[in-house]
């Protein structure tokens, strides 16, 4: 009888969903708070990179591994979005999340 072995599916899988979901994270969290977010990445990634290497079970330390990779990733893509927004690629935000605030204090000032 012939066994069948779905690791590599299931980490294949996960590292597709892992991936994918940056993707849009990194465009978004460029978008609403500018390149100042790249730390969180890193924050993130270390946390997943020391799971990886607590973690006993195989599986799951390799998810843990390329999620704290991919975390990784996000900060250099971070800072390519920026330039990728710089060249007209993708919209900009002008007023990033400390703007706003700075915004709305000049307008409770002025009424």
């Amino acid at each position: 009888m012939i066994s069948l072995h779905f690791s590599g599916i299931i980490v294949g899988i996960c590292s597709f969903l892992i991936i994918g979901l940056f993707h849009p994270l990194v465009i978004k969290a460029e978008y609403y708070f500018g390149v100042r977010f790249w730390w969180v990445f890193l924050v993130m990634g270390l946390v997943g990179l020391a799971g990886s290497l607590l973690v006993a079970h195989q599986i799951l330390s390799i998810i843990l591994g390329v999620f704290a990779f991919s975390s990784f990733w996000g900060i250099y893509e971070m800072f390519e979005q920026r330039e990728r927004v710089r060249k007209g690629w993708y919209p900009k935000r002008d007023n990033k999340s400390g703007d706003r605030r700075r915004k709305s204090e000049e307008s409770a000032t002025e009424i």
